[in-house]
C-alpha cells in the first residue's frame, strides 16, 4: 500500500463511517515509533504508522485511521478532540474506534559496548559510548584508559 491508496482509504472510510469528506492529506511516517498514527493540528493531516499496516494487515489500519478522523473532525468542528473530552470519546464509541493501538513487537537491537582497560590496576569498564582517553582517567587509581574494543550484547 503507498500515500496515494492510504488517501483514498482515508477518504472512504470518513464518507462511510462520518459522512463528512476528508479534504486533507494522509501519508504514511516511517519515523513514527510509539503510536500508530498521529492528526496534525497545524496542517489538519493526518499521518499513519505503516509497521502497524505490515505486522496487523487492514483491520488494523482502519482502527488506526478511524481513531484519527474522529481528532479530525472533532477539531474541525471546533468540538472536543483531545482523548479526555466526552465528544471524542462518544463519536469513537459511534464509529467503533479504538481507544489505543496494540504495541509493536519488540525487535531488539544488537547494542554494542566499548571496552576499555586500566594500564596500571587493570579494572575493565563497558561504555555504550566512547570515552576520551585524554580527558578521562580510571576511577580507581587515576591511571590511563586504554582502549581494547567493542563487545557486542544480545
Amino acid at each position: 500500500m503507498n500515500n496515494k491508496d492510504l488517501q483514498q482509504l482515508v477518504e472512504e472510510i470518513s464518507d462511510s463511517f462520518f459522512g463528512k469528506p476528508f479534504s486533507h492529506s494522509a501519508l504514511f511516517n516511517n519515523r513514527l515509533r510509539t503510536t500508530g498514527g498521529r492528526y496534525l493540528l497545524k496542517s489538519h493531516n493526518i499521518e499513519i504508522n505503516p509497521k502497524y499496516y505490515d505486522e496487523f494487515g487492514m483491520e488494523t489500519l482502519v482502527g488506526i485511521i478511524k481513531h484519527e478522523l474522529c481528532h479530525y473532525h472533532l477539531h474541525l468542528e471546533g468540538k472536543g478532540y483531545k482523548h479526555r473530552d466526552a465528544d471524542f470519546k462518544k463519536l469513537m464509541k459511534n464509529v467503533g474506534a479504538p481507544r489505543f493501538c496494540q504495541p509493536l513487537p519488540f525487535k531488539q537491537q544488537k547494542q554494542t559496548l566499548q571496552l576499555y582497560r586500566c594500564e596500571k590496576c587493570g579494572k575493565l569498564y563497558k561504555r555504550k559510548r566512547k570515552v576520551d582517553t585524554k580527558k578521562y582517567v580510571c576511577g580507581i587509581c587515576r591511571g590511563k584508559l586504554i582502549y581494547i574494543g567493542r563487545d557486542t550484547l544480545q
